[in-house]
């Protein structure tokens, strides 16, 4: 039997806490961890979403702004042209962003070698690019992401995005366009470059020799122009003399509403000297376009060969015109071919629309919807003749 001593106090009562009391001290000790290990990330955030707060505000001001220096004709006063210049810059600098790359030698020629040990090369390239849509898709050159092993994309607020893709590009215009899953983006608005006229001013936006969203201010110094560079054998660029350096290419040129016009692609020699080229937006907006739903750009094709008209061609062949492209060769079973196109023959229009050189009828050709019928007026023994045309694909790359 158990036997009890009654003349010792009886033992204090257990509190309902001490079964709780470890348990909770091992929780708020994670917890505790936890902040502290969350800490550097939250913050980073909030400095990153009070940034792109403050950008979109600036730029959303400066909007509207610029819309109230619109005049009946829809033209931007320039009387304070400084003010214009400064609004036009805050509302387009959130959008662009800096591209750093590592890619295979040659390839960029905005391109810094380092030598690792083992005298193995590394090369890292840099470019400039803008966001065109809300899903994340950024408009860049395509000689910037040429031939990368890895892609990183520097957004205006800091951010800086290491899973970066590249949806398609376009070769005959030097034209790429990546793609990235960030919230919260600005987007740049695309403006009309076929309303551009030599004297216009424009600015353009980039991050030469890594310099952010440097801003650099010009007028169209020409319009068309061709055969610039072996970048891109699809040419009609803008000519301006706004200040373009290695690190700019692929950033946006913008006119005084901030809408981009084009997009920075070239210049002459390895550094600024007055003349810079941008691929304009009409033509970049299309393949833009195109790559977004197809992943490449999809051309018209007519299978000829041309060339240029010289004075001699011109008197030997009796043309009352100096515009017009020669056809110098049909490749077989091409739609030439099949409409009965023939070599001599000089094509004077496309569509009802007066051929002026080789180049212009080879942009006529791709811009026309494939299948369509075009209509040419070509010169064949002293006389104008009508043809009906089927356009054709053009195969990539060619």
């Amino acid at each position: 039997m158990q036997e009890y001593d009654f003349t010792r106090p009886p033992p204090p009562p257990l509190s309902p806490y001490r079964s709780t009391r470890r348990p909770l001290a091992l929780f708020y000790l994670l917890a505790m961890l936890v902040i502290v290990a969350a800490l550097p990330y939250l913050v980073e955030h909030v400095q990153y979403a009070s940034t792109r707060g403050k950008l979109r505000a600036r730029a959303d001001t400066a909007s509207e702004e610029l819309a109230k220096l619109k005049d009946k004709a829809g033209l931007v006063s320039l009387v304070d042209t400084s003010r214009v210049f400064n609004l036009v810059a805050k509302k387009i600098e959130p959008c662009v962003v800096h591209i750093d790359v590592e890619q295979l030698p040659g390839s960029n020629p905005d391109e810094i070698v380092f030598r690792m040990p083992g005298g193995r090369q590394v090369m890292q390239g840099q470019g400039s690019g803008f966001i065109a849509d809300a899903a994340g898709h950024i408009v860049t050159n395509r000689h910037v992401v040429e031939n990368a092993t890895a892609i990183r994309v520097r957004l205006a607020d800091g951010r800086t995005i290491e899973s970066v893709s590249l949806v398609g590009d376009d070769e005959l215009t030097d034209l790429a366009v990546l793609k990235i899953d960030a919230p919260d983006l600005s987007v740049a608005t695309w403006g009309n470059s076929d309303e551009l006229d030599v004297g216009d001013w424009v600015l353009a936006v980039g991050n030469p020799y890594g310099l952010d969203r440097t801003v650099t201010c010009g007028i169209v110094s020409a319009t068309q122009r061709r055969k610039i560079a072996q970048t891109s054998s699809y040419q009609d660029f803008l000519q301006t003399d706004a200040a373009v350096n290695p690190g700019n290419s692929g950033g946006p040129l913008v006119n005084m509403f901030g809408d981009v016009v084009g997009v920075t692609t070239a210049i002459v020699g390895r550094s600024y000297q007055g003349i810079s080229f941008a691929i304009p937006s009409e033509i970049a907006r299309r393949s833009f376009e195109q790559i977004i739903k197809n992943g490449r750009v999809e051309r018209g094709y007519l299978g000829v060969g041309f060339q240029e008209l010289t004075p001699q061609l011109i008197k030997r062949l009796g043309l009352a015109t100096d515009h017009g492209a020669l056809v110098n060769r049909i490749e077989q079973g091409s739609p030439a071919d099949s409409a009965g196109i023939q070599e001599g023959d000089v094509i004077l229009e496309w569509n009802g629309r007066e051929v002026v050189d080789p180049t212009d009828l080879a942009l006529a050709v791709a811009g026309t919807e494939i299948g369509s019928k075009a209509t040419l007026v070509v010169w064949r023994n002293g006389e104008r003749q009508t043809i009906e045309v089927t356009v054709g694909r053009r195969r990539h790359g060619k």
